[in-house]
């Protein structure tokens, strides 16, 4: 089981991180006491686009390239996927 923020713009819920769901799947939704201010909503708004935008980008290069697209962002981003504990 795993969160994801997000909220609701008055006629559905709209996430701001993506969740890979499947069909089917269960959720809880839970309602928090707090709101999003229109200057954040608006810049949410934004990053989501822009993921959306780029989202399956390099779906049909070859997994080296990927792998070496990977590290040269993470790089320069100073973010990796790996966890080291």
């Amino acid at each position: 089981m795993y969160a994801i923020k997000g909220y609701f713009n008055g006629k559905k819920l709209i996430p701001l991180e993506r969740a890979d769901l499947k069909p089917n799947q269960k959720m809880i939704i839970t309602i928090l006491d707090e709101y999003m201010d229109k200057d954040n909503q608006e810049t949410d708004n934004k990053k989501i686009a822009a993921i959306e935008a780029v989202n399956g980008l390099l779906k049909d290069e070859e997994t080296e390239k990927v792998t070496e697209f990977d590290a040269v962002i993470s790089e320069r981003a100073r973010f990796a996927r790996k966890v080291n504990v």
